[in-house]
């Protein structure tokens, strides 16, 4: 890899060292010098070639990672990421000598150009062809829910699944309230995380969020004997909606603003046995609640007896702001129920999440569902789990991410922030954005437009409650997808919007 040597970085201050060597890296793989596969220096040896400092290039290595050029792996060399369009091609036929090279670019864009699907795609990136999508595109699903499930490193994954399968066999049915071991480490991760470390006496394991909702429902109508009455953001979580409704449950909706749910409008929405509600990220929105409100929240909850349900489903992923404690850190009354889960940090498809009850009858009643219904979570996949809390497997992985999630979350803002008409929203955390505009164009036709170019996107009214209670907008998954297929999503939004 001598080529990459040769001549130091220009030490010029107009232009950051970082940049420059992530610029020469780029320039290489789009020239075809590196192809995709291909091992890079060690950032030590790379910064003795260049003349920086080795904090330069590590800087640069995590930059090219976040944006999709090329894949690091603890203990194993950097190498060129698979798909990477290389060899003095781009995806639209013209030379590389046409790529855009400004800090940022991402491999394939250009401005005016629609890149293809680049390297590591995620989840969210099918492969089929639509009704409607223009022949030969690859379907990209951009709808929320799908983080970067591939990001986790391959040793640390098969590490835990060894774990699991090396777990002795037993002639016993699993724990219904989950392994003592995984309660245990969730118990530790939200002390080193959310500020409050619970009882792990008071941890459940649980399906994922919407089981954790339900079984909240259950609880509440076994202890009062009628169904509960539970408010609800609008808009907000139709997923955890439909769970509660299929659980016997009579929802309230209660407006959401700048900062969250409404409280006043809370108080006012007549008697409710519980509330649930988003306060670190609000969904889909993306309001931070403050902690002000926090106080005055519980302050109400404490008074009126009412159970409140936090939906903390992505609190691992701030990207702008100190990170908001969370409300069960903040409850002195025993009335918060915490709800978590690994849909956001790992992989949906484990179905794996948590609660962290209070003390008291309601939470007793929850408890007392969740044996009747028995476990739910295959003890191999508590297991795995269990393992990758212990080992600070987790922890290095959503460090990992955070800076991917980072790039992209900075990419939208980019892109859309300059836009006239248009609102970038919920991008100081989380792994969606919410795009709204000023104008006569509907959801439904700019989400028809875009799934015509073949991106899908989720329309904004699909969370009301009560029609006509978000303005017209999108909500946009960025998780599972590299920057490529981000820059050819945003194209095919501000084209479906007539602004691109």
């Amino acid at each position: 890899m001598d080529q990459m040597g040769g001549s130091q970085v220009d030490q010029s201050k107009d232009v950051g060292k970082t940049e420059r060597v992530v610029g020469r890296v780029r320039a290489m793989v789009q020239d075809g010098t590196l192809r995709a596969g291909d091992a890079l220096p060690s950032t030590r040896a790379l910064a003795v070639e260049l003349g920086v400092a080795r904090g330069t290039v590590v800087a640069a290595y995590e930059q090219l990672d976040g944006e999709g050029w090329i894949r690091t792996r603890q203990g194993a060399a950097a190498r060129v990421s698979e798909g990477v369009p290389t060899g003095g091609q781009r995806p639209d036929g013209t030379g590389a000598a046409a790529a855009a090279t400004a800090p940022g670019a991402a491999p394939g864009s250009a401005p005016g150009s629609a890149p293809s699907p680049g390297p590591g795609s995620g989840s969210g990136a099918g492969t089929g062809v639509g009704a409607g999508s223009m022949p030969g595109t690859a379907i990209l699903d951009c709808r929320p829910g799908i983080p970067a499930v591939t990001a986790i490193a391959g040793k640390d994954w098969r590490a835990a699944w060894r774990a699991a399968a090396d777990a002795p066999l037993r002639n016993a049915l699993s724990d219904p309230l989950g392994r003592p071991d995984l309660r245990a480490g969730i118990a530790a991760q939200l002390g080193l995380s959310r500020g409050f470390a619970p009882d792990v006496a008071r941890v459940l394991v649980v399906g994922g969020t919407s089981e954790a909702l339900s079984l909240v429902v259950e609880g509440l109508r076994n202890h009062l004997g009628r169904a509960p009455r539970i408010a609800v953001e609008d808009p907000g979580y139709r997923s955890g909606r439909r769970a509660m409704t299929s659980a016997g449950a009579v929802l309230v909706g209660v407006p959401v603003d700048e900062d969250g749910l409404d409280v006043d409008a809370l108080a006012s929405a007549g008697p409710v046995d519980a509330v649930v509600l988003t306060p670190t990220h609000q969904y889909p929105l993306g309001s931070v609640m403050p902690v002000a409100r926090r106080h005055r929240l519980l302050e109400w909850a404490a008074g009126t007896g009412t159970a409140v349900v936090e939906d903390d489903y992505d609190s691992e992923f701030r990207h702008r702001g100190a990170p908001v404690p969370a409300l069960a850190a903040l409850d002195t009354s025993g009335v918060v129920l915490h709800v978590g889960g690994f849909s956001k940090t790992l992989d949906p498809r484990l179905r794996c999440g948590y609660v962290v009850l209070p003390a008291g009858a309601v939470p007793d009643a929850v408890v007392a569902a969740r044996s009747a219904r028995g476990p739910v979570v295959a003890e191999p996949v508590q297991v795995a789990l269990a393992h990758l809390l212990r080992s600070g497997a987790l922890r290095r992985h959503l460090g990992r991410v955070r800076r991917d999630y980072t790039h992209r979350r900075e990419r939208i803002a980019a892109r859309l922030g300059g836009v006239p008409g248009l609102e970038a929203r919920a991008l100081n955390g989380g792994l969606h954005a919410v795009v709204t505009w000023s104008g006569p164009a509907t959801a439904r036709a700019v989400v028809a437009r875009t799934a015509a170019a073949g991106v899908l996107v989720s329309a904004l009214e699909e969370y009301e409650v009560a029609p006509g209670s978000a303005p017209p907008g999108v909500v946009l998954g960025y998780g599972a997808l590299t920057l490529p297929q981000l820059d050819r999503a945003l194209d095919a939004l501000l084209g479906a919007l007539g602004v691109g």
